[in-house]
């Protein structure tokens, strides 16, 4: 999370440093990150609705072919704490959608007189949301494996720990990105010319 944004940071001080009239990519960029947490919340909401229907019908999860506890107590549980998984997920992604939505009211204000502090915070913790709602959307698939037994959720526990590890690692150094200048000339990457500004 923090090498996303460091590279979060860099990416609104370049947005914000741009004329108003070339706003239409970062804008969409923002939009689209909206669009995927919604509809990531719906789906949360949703699953965690059919957990309702799940919990009238408790003969699914209590034949001989389920190994471990299948008691009454322990089936409420697990049917609690599964709905603690999507209903985090949901808030945490209703959360991302409305952090997304304030970066993009502040990115597209017309003069732009307001600190790149607030956007950066915006678009950071939309990002940050985002993952602890991915987060818990892992969890609740092994809380999901943990209704056929016990060995289940503990092979799909270590699975999820060497995911989890695989994705939060990062032995990538960060980038350190240079301020960004209208004024002047600078080098193009591909070395193909030279731009500058006035």
């Amino acid at each position: 999370m923090g090498f996303e944004n460091h590279n979060k940071r860099a990416w609104v001080q370049r947005v914000m440093e741009v004329d108003a009239s070339n706003l239409e990519v970062p804008l969409s960029a923002i939009s689209s990150n909206t669009t995927a947490a919604t509809f990531l919340a719906s789906i949360s909401l949703t699953l965690s609705s059919l957990i309702g229907a799940w919990m009238t019908n408790n003969n699914i999860f209590q034949s001989d072919f389920i190994y471990g506890d299948v008691k009454p107590s322990t089936l409420m549980l697990k049917y609690i704490s599964l709905l603690i998984c999507f209903l985090l997920g949901f808030s945490c992604f209703v959360q991302s959608t409305r952090c997304f939505i304030h970066a993009n009211y502040l990115i597209s204000m017309p003069f732009k007189d307001m600190p790149v502090y607030y956007v950066e915070v915006g678009v950071i913790r939309g990002g940050e949301f985002w993952q602890l709602g991915l987060r818990a959307l892992y969890f609740a698939l092994v809380m999901l494996l943990w209704f056929f037994g016990p060995i289940p959720m503990f092979l799909s526990s270590m699975f999820m720990v060497a995911l989890l590890y695989y994705l939060d690692s990062n032995s990538t150094p960060l980038h350190l990105y240079q301020a960004f200048s209208k004024k002047g000339c600078d080098t193009n990457v591909s070395n193909v010319g030279v731009r500058c500004y006035v």
